[in-house]
This record gives structure tokens, C-alpha cells and sequence, in this order.
């Protein structure tokens, strides 16, 4: 207790060296307890990109792929699932709801995807969140169409606005289907998935701009106008794949071997969640990269406060003299500097967690309302008590290394008055 009084009266009257050592410590341990948030965060709203569809159903190929041109707009279908074959699964018992989508059009590099209204109440994320328009709504005429957040955001449209779909899925394209514009019925607020970047349109408004095509391209000599689709029966002939609600979630594995099975065509059935975590497994690495650079940073700030305690030793001398002198053994002068290093990085590691958290409750609403991504303000796990106790012990081990240069000091050399 003498020593712990002692520490904390020697850093008092070094109380500039030691606040700054102290806030190095505290914006180190802010960083690591910070890239760890963030981690668990995005790696949380990676797996909630999807949530509460039981299965999504696609044309036979890898479930990766599936996973990824359904749901992130990454890459093309093997191949299309039929009209028929679609409503053969939607009318299996085992199924709550089903909402088709077709991918193919694109919107100055922002994928086209159509569907069905329900889709903006069926379609959840993030732990059962549903879509939220920031502005107008779903469709209201063949021609609508609802927009992510960033195709809003970078492209400067509003609702009423008019957009031209591209055929295709390049950036720049020369075949559009100018001959149909479509009109910005709503704009959706910002989710954090690849909703925010997606021109949703209805299923029919797909088959409406392509009735006058026929292998990639306008058939020559044949014009059908607006007006003139608006009075055809527009009804899908296939579909890219479709998104799945099960009465029950027992009866997923069932359904999913039923549909792998399906002997009128070849189809694939994934369940999100399983397909979710195998490509967080390949994406993911870069997680412990961002861990090990934070921690370089605590050993950084760490190595900063030795080197601080170790400049100061010669100015101590005489100090370290005094105490000898009154009765102090070297291994108290050693113990009262490793307790002063165990002190810096424990103030230190408390300031930090308490930054992190004060800069969590300020700004978790703008990063979940900008992009999307949810940072839980939770209390520390295990694992981090643990990481914290283990900075604060690393702290008073590096304080051993000046601590043992000044327990070597003589009393004779700390007074020798030195010209």
C-alpha cells in the first residue's frame, strides 16, 4: 500500500509526463477494444444481410454462387428457373411465403432486380428488421421503380425522378431501353446490405421492356410502346431465383432435398445462414489483420511508456539516492517503478475503454443511419476483460526493465554530483 502511495505521489509530480503517457495508452486501448467492435459488428451485419428467409432457391450450381448473385448482386445464373416450375414450389405446403426475383438490367453500373410489392415487407434484415422507405413507396404503375440508398446518394435522384434501364450488366452501356423510362417511386433508407444498391422494379415492368427483344437486342423493324405494353398480359417466363419462408424451420432440410431432387429441372436450395458463414470464412481473413495491427499499436504505446520511465531514470538519480538513503532496499526502488508502470497503463486502460464507449454512444447513430453498420453498445465479453487484464499485466512486466536498470543504481552514484 506504501509503494501504491508512493507510485501515485512520484507520478503526480510528473503529472504532464504521465497524462500524456497515460492518453497514449488510452487512444491505443480505444483502438484495440474499437477494431474489435467493429469486427464483431461487421461481421454481424454480414451474417443479418439476410434474415428470416428459410431458403432461396436458384438453377443448379454452386451454393456460393447462388448466395452471392441473389443476394449480394455479385456474378450471373448458370442458368434461369422456369415460370412453371417456380409456381410447382410455391405451392408446396411447407412454404409461409415466396418472393421471385429476375437479375439481368442493369442502372449506370447499379444492378435492376425484379419482384413482386411484397418483397418490401417479406424481405428482412438484421435480426428480423423490414425495409423502410426514406422517401415515397412501392410500385404503383408498371413503370415504377424503388432505389436503394446509395443508388440514391450517388446518382442525386429523388422520387418523381426519371431513370433508363441498361440492358445488361456493364457500367456504361449502349443498349438501353430508352423507349420505356421509368419513374423513381421510392427511395428505401440506408440498410447496410446490398438493398442500398439495387433499382428495384416489378416483374412485369421486366417482361414490358423486353417484349420488342430477342437475344440481347432490339428486334429489328418490331417498336412496341409504353402504352401499348401496358395493355398485354405480362406474365414471367422465368425467373432468376426466389426467396423462401417456411411454416416451420424443422421442415427446411425436407423442403431442401425435396427442391436438389425436383425432376423437371435441375435446382439448387441453399439456406442463407449456412451459405453466409462458409463465405465469411473466405472474406473474413481480413479481420485478423485489422486485430494484429490494433495490437501492434497497444505494444507501440507500451514500449512508449518504458522508453518515457527510462529517460527520466538519470533525472531520477537522486531521487532513487534519497530513498536508499531513509532505508528503502533496491528491491522496493524496484518494485515502486513497476507499480508506476502497472498504474499508467491501468488509468490508461480504463480512460480508453471509457473514450470507446462515450465515442460509441455519439456516433453509433450516424454510422447506423450513414452506413449501416450496427455497432452494439454491450459491455465487455470474457475475452476482453481478459485482453484488458492482460494490457494492464504486459504494462507492470515492461515497467521491469527500467525498474531493474534503477535497482542496479548505488547510492554512492545517485548522489555523485556529476560536471
Amino acid at each position: 500500500m506504501i509503494i501504491l502511495r508512493l507510485a501515485l505521489l512520484s507520478l503526480a509530480n510528473r503529472k504532464l509526463t504521465a497524462l500524456l503517457t497515460i492518453l497514449s495508452i488510452a487512444v491505443s486501448v480505444a483502438l484495440l477494444l474499437g477494431v474489435e467492435k467493429v469486427r464483431t459488428g461487421a461481421r454481424q451485419s454480414f451474417a443479418d444481410t439476410i434474415s428470416g428467409t428459410g431458403l432461396i432457391v436458384g438453377a443448379r450450381g454452386g451454393g456460393l454462387n447462388l448466395l452471392l448473385y441473389s443476394v449480394f448482386r455479385i456474378g450471373n445464373a448458370t442458368n434461369n428457373v422456369t415460370w412453371k416450375t417456380y409456381r410447382d414450389i410455391a405451392s408446396r405446403p411447407e412454404i409461409d411465403w415466396i418472393v421471385p426475383i429476375s437479375l439481368g438490367d442493369s442502372h449506370r453500373g447499379f444492378r435492376v432486380m425484379g419482384t413482386v410489392p411484397e418483397y418490401f415487407k417479406l424481405y428482412h434484415y438484421r435480426h428480423g428488421k423490414a425495409l423502410e422507405f426514406a422517401s415515397g413507396g412501392p410500385f404503383g404503375d408498371l413503370f415504377d421503380a424503388v432505389i436503394g440508398a446509395d443508388v440514391a446518394a450517388q446518382l442525386g435522384y429523388r422520387t418523381g425522378d426519371k431513370i433508363v434501364v441498361a440492358h445488361g450488366l456493364g457500367s456504361v452501356s449502349f443498349v438501353q431501353h430508352d423507349d420505356k423510362p421509368f419513374r423513381v417511386s421510392g427511395v428505401l433508407a440506408k440498410t447496410g446490405t446490398p438493398v442500398d444498391r439495387t433499382v428495384h422494379v416489378s416483374l412485369p415492368a421486366i417482361e414490358a421492356i423486353h417484349v420488342d427483344w430477342q437475344s440481347g437486342a432490339r428486334v429489328p423493324g418490331q417498336s412496341v410502346s409504353a402504352d401499348e405494353v401496358r395493355r398485354m398480359k405480362l406474365e414471367p417466363k422465368a425467373i432468376t431465383a426466389a426467396f423462401i419462408g417456411l411454416k416451420s424451420k424443422l421442415q427446411a432440410f425436407k423442403l431442401q432435398r425435396a427442391i436438389n431432387d425436383y425432376p423437371e429441372e435441375p435446382l439448387s436450395a441453399i439456406m442463407p445462414g449456412v451459405a453466409l458463414q462458409e463465405l465469411w470464412g473466405l472474406v473474413g481473413t481480413a479481420e485478423t489483420a485489422l486485430a494484429a495491427v490494433s495490437g501492434m499499436v497497444v505494444l507501440t504505446a507500451l514500449l512508449g511508456m518504458v522508453t518515457t520511465i527510462l529517460t527520466t531514470l538519470n533525472e531520477r538519480r537522486r531521487e532513487m539516492a534519497i530513498l536508499r538513503s531513509v532505508g528503502a532496499t533496491p528491491l522496493t526502488i524496484l518494485t515502486l517503478l513497476a507499480t508506476e508502470a502497472g498504474v499508467l497503463t491501468f488509468l490508461g486502460t480504463a480512460l480508453g475503454t471509457l473514450l470507446l464507449y462515450a465515442a460509441l454512444i455519439l456516433l453509433q447513430p450516424f454510422i447506423d443511419r450513414g452506413y449501416g453498420l450496427h455497432i452494439a453498445i454491450d459491455p465487455p465479453t470474457p475475452e476482453q476483460f481478459a485482453v484488458l487484464a492482460g494490457i494492464v499485466v504486459a504494462g507492470f512486466v515492461a515497467g521491469l526493465l527500467p525498474a531493474l536498470r534503477a535497482y542496479r543504481l548505488s547510492l554512492a552514484d545517485g548522489m555523485t554530483v556529476r560536471t
